[in-house]
C-alpha cells in the first residue's frame, strides 16, 4: 500500500506544471536571500538579536510550506467540500476572537502570539475565502438552482469577513478580501442578464451600507488612518510618518541606479526605513541589485499570473477548479498591486506583503499552499485530457473493421 502511495506520489509531482514549480522555488529562495540581507541589521540594533533572525524564522515557515504543498498535490480537489465549509468557519471564529484576545501591533488588534511566534487570521481568510466559492459555486452551477440571488450568500460572507478585518483595523486586508471577492465572481460563467440583475442588487446593497456607516455615530477613520490618506508628495513631509517611510523607500530606489550597490550593501536598511524587510523590501531589493533586476522580478510575477490563468482556462467545465486559480491569480495580484502602488506612493500605504519577498510567515505558507493547489489543478487537467484521449481511442478502435 505504502508504494502504491509512493508511486501515485511521484506520478503527481511529474504531472505538476514544472515552470510553475521552478518559479515558486526561485521566488522562494529570492525571498529568503533579500530577508536576510534587508533584515539582519534592524535585527541586531533595533530588536537585539542575531542577524540571522528574521531569516531562520522565515526559513522554517518557507519550508513548512513547500513540505505541506507537497501533500496538497496528492489530496483530490473534490475532496475540498466539506473542509472548504470548515476552514470558513474557522476562519469567522479567529477573525471574531482576535478582536478580543488579539495581540495589537502597529496600531492594529491583528495578531494571535505564543512565545516567538505570532499568527495573524487574515491571512487564513484570504485562501479560505477562494476554497468557499470554489465550492459554492461549483455545486450552485452543477446543480442549475433556479434561484439566482443565492449566489450572493459568498458576497455576503465575504462582506462580514470585510468588515471584522476593517475593525482591526487592517483596511489593506480588508481591501484585498473585498477585491478577491470581487474578481472571483467577475469569472463566474454567468448569463449577462442574471449577472446584470446581481449587479444591481450589489449596487444597491452597497449604497445602503455607505449610508448605514455614515449615519451610524462612529468615525470610519481613526486619526492614524486619516493622515495615511496624504500620500502624495511624501518627501516633502519627511519628518512626518506619513511621508517619512515612503521618500526613504523612493531614495532607496534612486541609490541603486540601475544595476545597485551590491546585494547587502543598502544604507536605507540602517533603521532609515524602520521595517525595511516587511512592506518596503522591494525597494531594498532595487538598491542592492539595481533596477533592471527589479523588472526582471516583475516580469517574472507577471509570469507566475500567466501560468496560473493557462492552468485555470485548461480546466474545462470544472468550476471548481477554474475558481481555484481564478482566485489564486487575484490573490497574487491584489497583493503586488497594492503594495507595489502604496511603496510608490500611488494610493495610501496599507502594509500589504509582496508575494514572496515580505517577511512573515502567515501569508508565506497561505501563499504556498493556493499556488500548490493550483498545481493540483495542472495535474487533474493533464489527467482529464490523457482520459478523453483514451475514450477516445476505444472509440476509434470499436469503428475499425474486422
Amino acid at each position: 500500500m505504502q508504494k502504491g502511495l509512493l508511486k501515485t506520489a511521484m506520478e503527481n509531482m511529474r504531472k505538476m506544471d514544472k515552470t510553475l514549480f521552478l518559479m515558486i522555488i526561485l521566488y522562494s529562495i529570492l525571498g529568503l536571500v533579500i530577508i536576510l540581507s534587508a533584515s539582519s541589521v534592524s535585527a541586531v540594533l533595533r530588536y537585539k538579536v542575531s542577524s540571522y533572525y528574521f531569516f531562520m524564522k522565515q526559513l522554517v515557515f518557507v519550508v513548512f510550506g513547500l513540505l505541506m504543498g507537497l501533500v496538497i498535490i496528492n489530496i483530490p480537489t473534490y475532496k475540498y467540500k466539506w473542509p472548504s465549509y470548515l476552514l470558513m468557519g474557522l476562519t469567522l471564529g479567529l477573525l471574531t476572537a482576535v478582536l478580543f484576545i488579539g495581540f495589537v501591533s502597529n496600531n492594529a488588534q491583528s495578531w494571535f502570539r505564543k512565545g516567538i511566534f505570532s499568527y495573524q487570521p487574515v491571512e487564513l481568510a484570504k485562501p479560505a475565502l477562494i476554497f468557499f466559492m470554489a465550492e459554492f459555486y461549483n455545486y450552485q452551477l452543477r446543480k442549475q438552482k433556479k434561484n439566482l440571488y443565492f449566489n450572493l450568500i459568498p458576497l455576503v460572507v465575504a462582506g462580514i469577513i470585510f468588515i471584522l478585518v476593517a475593525m482591526q483595523p487592517d483596511l489593506g486586508g480588508a481591501l484585498i478580501i473585498g477585491g478577491m471577492a470581487f474578481l472571483i465572481f467577475m469569472t463566474l460563467p454567468l448569463e449577462k442578464q442574471n449577472q446584470l440583475k446581481l449587479f444591481k442588487v450589489i449596487g444597491v446593497a452597497i449604497v445602503l451600507l455607505v449610508i448605514a456607516l455614515l449615519y451610524s455615530g462612529n468615525d470610519l477613520l481613526n486619526s492614524r488612518q486619516l493622515s495615511r490618506l496624504q500620500f502624495k508628495n511624501p518627501c516633502t513631509r519627511y519628518a512626518e510618518e506619513t511621508g517619512y517611510q515612503v521618500c526613504n523607500g523612493f531614495i532607496a530606489i534612486h541609490n541603486g541606479g540601475l544595476f545597485g550597490v551590491g546585494l547587502g550593501n543598502s544604507s536605507q536598511k540602517y533603521l532609515y526605513l524602520p521595517e525595511a524587510h516587511t512592506d518596503f523590501i522591494f525597494p531594498i531589493l532595487v538598491e542592492e541589485l539595481g533596477a533592471i533586476v527589479g523588472v526582471l522580478v516583475l516580469l517574472g510575477y507577471v509570469f507566475i499570473l500567466y501560468r496560473i490563468l493557462k492552468i485555470g482556462k485548461e480546466a474545462g467545465g470544472n468550476v471548481r477548479n477554474q475558481i481555484l486559480c481564478y482566485g489564486t491569480f487575484a490573490y497574487i495580484f491584489l497583493h503586488l498591486i497594492v503594495n507595489l502602488m502604496g511603496v510608490l506612493a500611488l494610493i495610501p500605504l496599507t502594509g500589504v506583503p509582496i508575494p514572496f519577498l515580505t517577511y512573515g510567515g502567515s501569508y508565506a505558507v497561505s501563499l504556498t499552499l493556493m499556488l500548490f493547489v493550483v498545481e493540483r489543478v495542472a495535474i487533474e487537467n493533464k489527467k482529464m485530457i490523457y482520459r478523453k484521449e483514451i475514450a477516445s481511442l476505444s472509440k476509434n478502435k470499436t469503428k475499425l473493421p474486422y
